[in-house]
């Protein structure tokens, strides 16, 4: 498992890296790995997957001590973006259980993976300093720097369970830096863990912006949706939204792409609204696919109640179109001072008139009151591959 270290080495660890069987999740790590891995003599990621399943302790118990024992004998190596090396480490975990619980569990694949060694880079990269924080904190040279991005939308949770922040208190003193993507993760994490103030900053996921829109966007009838079919994510309030401005203008599609909880109630509602047949729900894809999506669309539609970043809103911009959001922390962070430009920003409102008052607004002044070509360039200079690869690579080697 080990790679021979260089001044540039880097390893990045995650609880999240698409696969086959979910090839939208961890999106996020997969994009900074592609921006920021050429920069590097060579990039390590170890993605530590968890496996849930109901089962008794003792079958739990049993099931550790298999795996553990298996372990140094499996070895799932393969290539990736950005020339780097994924490593495919599963944890099995039952359903349940606190965040130290699941940080220990990690904590346990990586130490059976090592088996004593340390981690061979001059830096370690972790996403979320809870699990992958503290699974690393063992594994280290005196030498490495660690460094921590943290956008889990649950972390005032976690942060309330008294042993998972002293644990995640002891990550933050081993690390060089803690990297957020808005002001609201910021916000939560120093109300918790004040003394970290110094090693704080605000650090955007990367997204490309080189692929251009076939034909440009002229009229905002393809609605799409990209994420969770969750209720954080307010697509019940985007279905009932689009059902009336269907009525209004019946030349209206949207597609749904995603997987989750509401994914029966959602295909029922739309029945009971009469929109079944200009409703296309798409389940999960993969990131290409997505973005080719958005390409093919003419209007993004992002309810979400809460959103740490909200990077599907900036993907939407950079494939070019125009973009009806809430304002649910990071879009209004993200699309500042271009909000008009991009699309249109919507109060959270747990119905759905915001929605449809903000789409009305949007088309009457479509295409004259929006300017997605100085979005673009905006948000590239913020967000785009370079100007984030550039940034890790000043705090990893410099």
């Amino acid at each position: 498992m080990t790679v021979p270290p260089g001044d540039r080495h880097v390893t990045v660890v995650a609880p999240w890296y698409p696969t086959q069987m979910f090839p939208f999740r961890g999106a996020f790590v997969q994009t900074m790995v592609e921006a920021t891995a050429p920069g590097c003599d060579s990039m390590t990621i170890l993605h530590c997957d968890r496996w849930s399943a109901r089962v008794s302790d003792a079958e739990d118990a049993a099931i550790n001590r298999a795996h553990l024992a298996l372990l140094p004998r499996m070895k799932q190596i393969s290539s990736t973006v950005g020339g780097a090396q994924l490593s495919y480490l599963p944890v099995p975990m039952p359903v349940g259980g606190d965040f130290a619980f699941v940080a220990k569990r990690h904590a346990d694949t990586l130490r059976a993976t090592f088996a004593g060694a340390p981690i061979d880079a001059a830096v370690v990269h972790v996403h979320e300093a809870l699990p992958s924080g503290w699974a690393v904190l063992e594994h280290l040279r005196p030498e490495t720097k660690l460094f921590v991005t943290e956008h889990a939308s649950f972390l005032e949770q976690l942060l309330d369970e008294p042993e998972a922040r002293e644990m995640y208190d002891k990550v933050l003193d081993r690390c060089e830096g803690l990297f957020v993507v808005g002001d609201g993760t910021r916000d939560v994490l120093l109300k918790a863990l004040p003394r970290h103030a110094e090693k704080v900053s605000l650090v955007a996921n990367p997204i490309s912006f080189t692929l251009p829109r076939p034909e440009p966007v002229t009229a905002l009838r393809r609605w799409l949706f990209l994420g969770g079919l969750i209720p954080r994510k307010g697509v019940n309030w985007l279905l009932e939204a689009f059902a009336k401005c269907h009525a209004e203008d019946p030349a209206l599609t949207l597609t749904i792409v995603g997987d989750g909880e509401l994914g029966d109630e959602l295909r029922e509602r739309a029945e009971q609204l009469g929109v079944q047949d200009v409703v296309t729900f798409a389940g999960s894809v993969g990131p290409e696919v997505a973005l080719q999506l958005m390409r093919e669309h003419d209007l993004l539609v992002h309810a979400s109640r809460w959103e740490s970043f909200g990077v599907t809103v900036v993907e939407a911009v950079a494939a070019g179109m125009p973009v009806l959001v809430t304002r649910c922390g990071g879009p209004e962070e993200t699309l500042a001072g271009i909000e008009e430009a991009a699309g249109e920003l919507v109060a959270v409102e747990e119905d759905d008139a915001s929605l449809v008052e903000g789409y009305r607004r949007l088309r009457d002044r479509f295409p004259q009151g929006l300017d997605l070509g100085k979005a673009q360039r905006v948000l590239d200079e913020r967000y785009g591959y370079p100007a984030v690869a550039k940034m890790h690579h000043r705090v990893w080697f410099e």
